[in-house]
């Protein structure tokens, strides 16, 4: 393998026995020999650290945190990688993903940082549905689509220490979100690797399938995209059906394809009222 750059795999966790293990593994398998797992536990009671003891590669620490961005925030400042991915403890990377991203990253020293694209999966690792994306385009995300998944997102380390990390004061569920707006904001130049890089679990312990946490979405994300010039109202409205169609057209010019089905409408049938997850930061009682 030619010349390839130190990634930094950081996981935030917190209760997450049932997943927690498979996630590790999903690292372990991408035999990335330039590579350094670091989990940050926010003081889990459920059998967690007992996982973590069995793998003496992970650098680990377990302690009372202000949430899952406040958890990513701690892995960035120990990190040591020049390239930095998030990969939540419910989340897994697919084959050889991190060697993509090495070498793409490699390639292209004018990028700032890359995402890809992303396998949604269930409760038993069962596949719901794929997307494949094309482009970063700070319009169509401000105008209303966050379609860059976090776990497939690689970000250069000298970013977080120019731009900062996850505002997780600010927002409870969107900070993700929010730091991609920042990117696009700030010029950075974020390039699209064309692989499916992880699967992205949507199950009844987490929080992407419960209603309370979407609709706090919801208000956050109107809440960024007024702060990134949409304009409300009716116009608002408008501007979020030109940012899918835009997004749409992407696809079809540079991947060949289109989403025929909206994935909101795939995943409904998955959405729970309320889900079995927890949280430092409160969000499971929003």
């Amino acid at each position: 393998m030619p010349k390839i750059p130190k990634i930094s795999v950081i996981t935030p966790s917190y209760n997450s026995a049932t997943t927690i293990r498979e996630t590790i593994t999903s690292v372990l398998k991408q035999n990335y020999p330039n590579l350094e797992h670091i989990v940050v536990d926010g003081g889990s009671t459920d059998g967690s650290l007992a996982i973590l003891q069995e793998y003496p590669h992970l650098l680990w620490v377990s302690e009372k945190d202000e949430g899952h961005y406040d958890a990513m925030n701690k892995g960035i400042k120990r990190s040591t990688g020049e390239i930095i991915g998030i990969l939540n403890a419910d989340d897994c990377y697919c084959e050889n993903a991190l060697k993509k991203v090495g070498e793409a990253m490699e390639s292209h020293p004018e990028w700032d940082g890359l995402f890809g694209d992303v396998i949604y999966t269930d409760g038993e690792s069962r596949e719901i549905m794929r997307r494949q994306e094309a482009v970063f385009d700070y319009d169509v995300l401000r105008f209303g689509m966050s379609y860059v998944h976090h776990p497939t997102l690689f970000l250069r380390k000298a970013i977080y220490d120019r731009l900062g990390g996850y505002k997780h004061r600010e927002f409870l569920n969107n900070c993700d979100v929010e730091l991609c707006l920042r990117l696009g904001q700030n010029g950075c130049q974020i390039g699209h690797l064309p692989a499916f890089l992880a699967t992205y679990r949507f199950h009844s312990a987490g929080q992407s399938a419960d209603r309370r946490v979407a609709r706090n979405m919801k208000a956050e994300n109107l809440r960024l995209r007024l702060a990134h010039g949409c304009p409300a109202g009716l116009l608002g409205k408008a501007a979020g059906i030109y940012a899918r169609l835009r997004r749409q057209w992407q696809k079809i010019r540079h991947r060949g394809t289109c989403d025929l089905i909206p994935g909101r409408f795939i995943l409904r049938k998955h959405m729970r009222e309320r889900t079995n997850f927890s949280s430092n930061s409160g969000v499971d009682k929003v």
